[in-house]
């Protein structure tokens, strides 16, 4: 009775996957030749193909013995595939495809690597740590300036801070620049001074009034002026605060945009408005070319900063302007004597 060999089978299937696997490599090999760069399927495939090679290079020996060989070096070719990178880590770069003497080779390059060798350059972080040495290193430098000795380091320190900050609040209030929209046709009414007399009087004696307040002049006082040509002819505007002549700008800028008719404007800032004889109240009462209340009150705010910083700047020039005069009297004065002391010699 003739005993079966029980690594029979299984033998018989490993060469019938790998004459398999080989048609399915060629193929893939001859598709890749094609392509410049592999994809991470193929790489996968390589990376069995080589592992598989590896295990068929070694001489004919029988059935038993060959087999054994053939499953250890499997595992030592699946604990060199284990150390590799894997394969979802891998760009499509960091493998190189070679045609030289009709032989495909290919060779793994470092993840990330492009395929002529060339490395991208990575955007360094900085590190917490990193950003806080730099941030004391700035503040000492700058304690170093405002506890010196001599008071033109000081002055000069003071000055360049001061000018720094009004370049950005010149650059800050530009964002809030609207262009004005072109004027629509207004044919102004022609009034009487009879009537501009009693249009005056009316607007004295009626309380309706609409504030504008530090915001200046922006949508919601228009608005405002429409709601009250409602049920009244005039209304006043309060201009609190007001600096000296800026009540004629407010008075020629919400002309323009309410369409209204300037009567009078008092001394204690109060313009009267008529909102004329053929008034028609418009859809959209607050302009679209001024500012909301929130990016009024902002630019007050940076208007304000740049004034008080330029009165700063005027105030340390005239420091430094002043600190160099006493430097010229005093380098006179130590000349006179100098020379006083040589002559009485």
């Amino acid at each position: 009775m003739i005993k079966k060999n029980p690594f029979y089978c299984s033998s018989q299937r490993f060469s019938h996957g790998y004459t398999s696997f080989r048609v399915r490599f060629f193929s893939i090999a001859k598709n890749v030749l094609d392509l410049s760069l592999p994809t991470v399927t193929e790489s996968m495939q390589i990376r069995s193909y080589m592992a598989t090679k590896s295990l068929l290079e070694i001489p004919c020996v029988s059935s038993v013995d060959s087999l054994l060989v053939r499953r250890s070096n499997l595992f030592e070719s699946q604990s060199v595939l284990r150390n590799l990178p894997p394969t979802r880590c891998m760009s499509k770069a960091s493998l190189e495809l070679k045609t030289d003497d009709g032989v495909v080779r290919f060779s793994m390059g470092k993840p990330g690597s492009t395929a002529q060798g060339e490395k991208e350059g990575k955007r360094v972080k900085m590190s917490r740590k990193a950003k806080l040495n730099e941030l004391r290193f700035y503040r000492l430098k700058a304690k170093k300036k405002m506890n010196s000795a001599n008071p033109e380091v000081r002055i000069r320190y003071k000055l360049e801070k001061a000018k720094r900050k009004e370049a950005w609040l010149i650059e800050k209030l530009r964002k809030f620049e609207v262009h004005k929209a072109p004027a629509e046709t207004h044919d102004p009414e022609i009034l009487t001074e009879e009537e501009k007399h009693y249009l005056k009087r009316t607007g004295e004696k009626k309380k309706n009034y609409v504030p504008v307040g530090r915001r200046g002049v922006f949508g919601g006082v228009v608005l405002n002026m429409h709601l009250h040509w409602k049920k009244h002819e005039t209304v006043k505007v309060i201009c609190k605060p007001c600096k000296p002549g800026q009540v004629h700008e407010y008075a020629h800028e919400l002309a323009r945009l309410s369409k209204g008719i300037v009567i009078d404007i008092k001394a204690n800032n109060t313009i009267i408005f008529y909102r004329g004889k053929n008034y028609v109240q418009p859809e959209v009462m607050s302009p679209p070319d001024t500012l909301s209340k929130n990016k009024a009150l902002e630019k007050y705010r940076y208007e304000q900063s740049l004034e008080h910083t330029s009165q700063f700047i005027e105030k340390l020039e005239k420091e430094l302007e002043e600190y160099h005069q006493h430097l010229a009297r005093f380098k006179k004065v130590k000349e006179d004597t100098t020379q006083h002391c040589l002559i009485t010699r």
